[in-house]
């Protein structure tokens, strides 16, 4: 930030204890949005800054801005410096949740000051620091900066507003201020400022006349992103972006009396002034401003977005230019492509890629799903390309798994849809935004063949943007984003910025986000799985990036069209619901995607989607996975061993829920009952397909070890008796670990606390929110092992908890928590019981901890991590106390439990 030659001045201490003040003030909800890193540096409160609706904003008075900024035009070294204001039109675009968040920020190559202009963010930061601010309008700025610049001989010029209001402000400033020294006057038309070519030519333009100053004056956000992608381009020292600047000095626009700017009505004054340009945003995206400005302000904890470690650049052997390395060999980037006949397509993107390979090593492997062998023929002609038959169409994500792995080790993978045409440096641009931003993935600009931008930058769905979707379609494009999945507008196709999705057909990912993320979801198996990995990416910690500088051609619909295939791409957003939303706006958003179908029912392939979106039998008809013969993909192999003692209540609904599993007649399920003296061995026989284990012991280590002694299949699936597993969850672990890119695994798994008191409730929100809790085999019900990995374990040991000593065995490259269709466990109903089960679980770690170390500190810093506010806290403080509960209660008991202690209330 600025770094002016004159101190900030008598408001400079007030500044300072304020902060800490509203530090302490806001550490209750605010605690642990950005890991603190030591005092003074990211994560730590900065003296004389707010953020205000997620923007970073300096407070200054009136004086210290205007000499700080004269200052820094006199400097020749370092970054040019970017000034704005900050205003609710600001945060819209640049605050949290904006279409530009991030931009403006430390990977810039413009050192930015944002100053506080608007009467809501003056409001905040008074109630915040308990001290007055001014505002600091670009208006009220621009006089005094132009006196000193003429006083001091600095050059300014002027880009922005028509050629009438620049001659305008030619007369005024020389009958005005005459001493100022003009560099020059540039008013672009929008065309010019839309063209990356032209606009830095035009930056060329400007640095010949050696302006120190350059006033920027083309409107919010475009003058910004301007700025900061070709301001260091100008040669400028200083550029401020103050958009209605122009107006003013030319006075076309009227400054409003003094009594409306004192009371907050400038905004007022303005839209009766204006009322056509500025109606939208003061009446339709000032309130959604506001209430970011309301949500997501407090001290500035500044912290660089955590970047995926920067991959070294790979020198393969024997690697030339306009070749391929072998899949074998670690190569910069790795290009995964799925082909359905595409044996026309392959030649132009394999040529495409191969002029990338200048300037980095790349390898290519394609995963063909085509039911002929002509796309095979066709990469045949292509030696150093790795071409993979699937065996079947296993669908998009099936076949993006089925390349990645054959890949090997890359510092990145490229995925590309293979009607794709690369320009020449789209890869380089790619890797360069990555690594400027950290970002975990980046998307180029798609084009079509008629050289038009394909808009493929999308929101994250929701129920809003759904009915706004079917409501409105493509009409009235430049709705607001929360009526909007799709992303219309052309300046966010110019300029690069962060993203929640974009379309499958090009994205370049890390190589330590994709291992983070894991495989691709085959059950969407084509539409909505580039989706679902995208929220996976951000879920993983990482950003997405566009970037337009990357340039492909696509053509549209190759994967063929359909009224199947319009279903299916209806039925699959239902689906990504399904995955991800509650009950209420899975309902919501239900209602909205069947509305979107009846009144485009008339247009192809819609009428079959809203039937399957109503039948279940039309859903399962759609599109899926089929092998070459075109029946079903086969299922799985393995063995699923279920320890049961005593568990006549659950055991039949936990066995009805494998019913399907059973019926593929290649996965063995036994049930070993131990000690059991009620029906549990009766219920269990009568299922066909289950063998039955009669153990005498009531101990769950025999029972797990002798259903090893009989077990034939690998891999094996060790689940408690009143756990309910979908096929879908078996499938996708045992494929997991018979793939051997795992040596243990588990499905995902929700809690259902429903029944349970209040505080069972509370404890158990806050353990969902503590993130090595998902990340670890226990807590599940539910584990895999390998061969391997079995074999690491050799035998289960007489420990209580059996899942959380296989947990250690493993680093966490060896283990896997599969997004699939979540296992529901069912948690105790009262204190008491959950007490009992905590109190179980210590005892059982602390057999297992002997170095005597615990994890819990690090719970606590996640804990703490997890608190967005009120109802959060609460939630971890109660968390806190059962846990402190079920520790003593552990270190009291000692000895070993008699019996098979377990929860009774959820039964």
């Amino acid at each position: 930030m600025l770094q002016p030659k004159t101190p900030f001045g008598r408001n400079a201490t007030a500044a300072r204890d304020a902060l800490h003040a509203a530090t302490v003030l806001h550490r209750g909800t605010r605690a642990g949005t950005r890991p603190g890193r030591g005092a003074g540096g990211p994560g730590s409160p900065q003296p004389g800054m707010l953020e205000l609706g997620g923007v970073p904003v300096r407070l200054m008075d009136f004086d210290d801005a205007v000499s700080g900024i004269i200052a820094r035009a006199e400097c020749s070294t370092g970054r040019p410096l970017g000034v704005c204001s900050a205003n609710l039109d600001h945060i819209l675009h640049f605050g949290a949740g904006g279409r530009w968040a991030g931009v403006l920020g430390q990977a810039s190559s413009v050192e930015w000051l944002t100053l506080m202009d608007g009467a809501p963010l003056v409001s905040a930061a008074r109630r915040m620091t308990s001290t007055s601010w001014p505002r600091l309008a670009g208006s009220d700025l621009i006089g005094p900066l132009l006196d000193e610049a003429g006083r001091r001989g600095l050059r300014v010029g002027f880009l922005g507003g028509s050629d009438e209001a620049q001659a305008m402000i030619k007369r005024k400033l020389a009958a005005e201020r005459p001493d100022v020294a003009v560099a020059g006057w540039w008013a672009p038309s929008r065309e010019v400022l839309g063209n990356r070519e032209e606009s830095r030519a035009l930056a060329a333009r400007i640095k010949e006349t050696a302006p120190h100053i350059l006033v920027v004056g083309l409107g919010k956000p475009r003058q910004e992103l301007w700025i900061d992608e070709y301001g260091p381009q100008t040669g400028a020292r200083v550029l401020l972006a103050f958009g209605a600047v122009v107006d003013f000095l030319a006075g076309r626009v009227r400054r409003a009396p003094a009594w409306i700017s004192s009371h907050g009505l400038e905004w007022g004054w303005r839209l009766m002034l204006e009322p056509r340009r500025l109606a939208r945003r003061y009446l339709v995206d000032g309130p959604e401003a506001y209430f970011r400005l309301l949500r997501t302000s407090g001290p500035w904890l500044p912290a660089a977005e955590p970047a995926p470690s920067r991959p070294t650049p790979v020198q393969a052997a024997g690697h030339t230019a306009g070749s391929f390395v072998p899949a074998e060999v670690a190569a910069d980037v790795a290009v995964l492509a799925v082909t359905y006949n595409n044996a026309d397509d392959v030649d132009a993107l394999i040529a495409g890629l191969r002029q990338q390979t200048a300037a980095q090593s790349l390898k290519v492997v394609v995963a063909d799903n085509s039911p002929t062998g002509e796309t095979l023929q066709a990469l045949a002609r292509h030696p150093d390309v790795v071409a993979v038959a699937t065996g079947g169409n296993l669908g998009y994500a099936g076949g993006i798994n089925a390349a990645m792995r054959q890949a090997g080790e890359a510092g990145a993978y490229l995925v590309l849809n293979p009607d794709l045409r690369v320009e020449p440096g789209a890869v380089a641009a790619m890797r360069h935004r990555m690594e400027a931003t950290g970002a975990g993935m980046v998307v180029p600009v798609l084009l079509d063949d008629d050289g038009s931008v394909y808009p493929s930058l999308r929101r994250e769905p929701g129920v809003l943007r759904a009915l706004g979707d079917a409501a409105l379609g493509s009409r009235l494009p430049r709705r607001p984003g929360w009526l909007a999945e799709m992303d219309f507008e052309p300046e966010s196709y110019r300029h690069a910025h962060r993203v929640d999705w974009a379309t499958g057909a090009a994205m370049l990912i890390h190589a330590d986000v994709a291992r983070a993320v894991g495989w691709w979801d085959e059950r969407f198996f084509l539409y909505s799985e580039e989706t679902d990995y995208c929220r996976r990416v951000r879920a993983a910690g990482a950003s997405i990036w566009f970037e337009p500088e990357a340039r492909m051609w696509h053509e549209r619909g190759g994967s063929g069209t359909s009224p199947q295939l319009t279903a299916l791409m209806s039925v699959n957003r239902v689906r990504y619901a399904e995955k991800y939303f509650g009950p209420g706006r899975l309902a919501a958003f239900r209602v909205a995607a069947v509305l979107a179908e009846v009144l485009r029912s008339g247009k192809p392939g819609h009428r079959e989607a809203l039937e399957a979106l109503l039948s279940s039998r039309r859903r399962e008809a759609l599109p899926g996975a089929t092998l070459q013969h075109g029946s079903a993909a086969a299922p799985p192999s393995g063995t699923i061993v279920i320890p049961a003692h005593n568990e006549a209540a659950v055991i039949g609904r936990t066995l009805t829920a494998l019913a399907d599993v059973i019926g593929w007649g290649t996965v063995e399920v036994i049930v070993a009952c131990n000690g059991c003296s009620d029906g549990t061995e009766e219920i269990a026989s009568a299922f066909d397909g289950v063998r039955v284990l009669h153990v005498a012991e009531a101990s769950k280590t025999a029972a797990l070890n002798a259903a090893d002694q009989v077990a034939k299949a690998w891999p094996r699936l060790y689940l408690d008796a009143d756990i309910e597993v979908s096929a879908e969850a078996v499938g996708q672990v045992l494929r997991r670990l018979a793939e051997g890119t795992s040596l243990a695994a588990r499905p995902a798994f929700v809690y259902d606390t429903q029944g349970a008191s209040p505080l069972v409730r509370s404890y158990y929100r806050a353990r969902m929110r503590i993130p090595s809790n998902s990340q670890a085999l226990w807590g599940a019900g539910v584990f895999g092992l390998s061969r391997k990995g079995h074999a690491r374990l050799g035998s289960f040991p007489a420990v209580t908890g059996d899942d959380y000593y296989v947990d250690r065995l493993f680093g966490q490259h060896e283990k896997a928590v599969l997004e699939t269709e979540p296992v529901v466990v069912r948690t105790p109903r009262s204190a008491s019981a959950l007490l009992g089960i905590l109190g179980r679980n210590y005892r059982g770690n602390a057999q297992q901890d002997t170095a005597g170390g615990t994890t819990a500190r690090g719970t606590v810093r996640q804990l703490l991590s997890s608190v967005r506010g009120p109802l959060t806290a609460v939630d971890a403080a109660v968390y806190v106390a059962f846990a402190g509960a079920g520790r003593r209660r552990a270190v009291l008991s000692r000895k070993t439990a008699s019996g098979w202690e377990r929860d009774n209330s959820s039964r």
